[in-house]
């Protein structure tokens, strides 16, 4: 896909290479699923730069190996910016301007960043990695994490709203109730904020039933 685009092979086989073997919340399948997202909100929004909307996708966790290596002290948006010119440049981009509205779009990318996505094809790219973490890929994806920090398996309302992050209690439903649910809001375009109310509506039924099950 998208291999007539020029400099995208070549790019894609860096990030590939330093993302493959990334903890599953955020390896190279979840790039692959953001790009797969933000084609399909660019499609309904018609950006003016389409090729910026691909490139920043596929870039916008560039830089996670190095703040997970921090432990969390480093911000891969911000790291991630200076670090996707880098690649665009050795690459052989030229077009500085391109590469500069690449950058912004990594640097806006993050959910806690302090600077709003200001371009439509940054927004895009911000709403398309928030829906990777809804549906049933949310769902995973929530699971998964709880289970690497050795939180419970699953848990009551009051102890999940009660508790801390990176806590025994700091379970996938924790995740849902203090921000999953809400993202449907935090949307930046119309489209991504139908396909998360979709999305949401699932990982609401989900827990419904877990929840269900769990006092049975």
């Amino acid at each position: 896909m998208f291999e007539d685009i020029p400099l995208w092979a070549d790019v894609r086989a860096v990030v590939r290479h330093e993302l493959e073997d990334g903890p599953g919340c955020h390896d190279y399948a979840h790039t692959q699923r953001v790009i797969r997202g933000a084609v399909l909100i660019a499609e309904k929004e018609k950006p003016a730069d389409f090729q910026a909307v691909l490139f920043g996708a596929l870039l916008h966790d560039i830089a996670r190996p190095e703040e997970l290596a921090s432990g969390g002290t480093l911000c891969h948006a911000a790291l991630g910016a200076g670090k996707a010119e880098r690649i665009l440049r050795a690459a052989g981009c030229a077009d500085e301007s391109f590469i500069r509205h690449v950058s912004d779009i990594v640097r806006t990318h993050r959910y806690r960043g302090g600077e709003a996505p200001a371009t439509p094809e940054a927004r895009i790219v911000f709403d398309a990695d928030k829906l990777d973490s809804l549906g049933a890929f949310g769902v995973a994806r929530a699971f998964y994490f709880a289970g690497r920090i050795g939180a419970r398996i699953h848990n009551t309302e009051e102890a999940a709203l009660g508790s801390e992050s990176y806590s025994r209690e700091d379970s996938a439903y924790r995740e849902y109730l203090v921000k999953l649910r809400y993202l449907p809001d935090r949307m930046l375009t119309e489209t991504g904020r139908l396909l998360a109310r979709e999305r949401a509506q699932f990982m609401e039924r989900f827990f419904d039933e877990l929840n269900r099950e769990a006092q049975v």
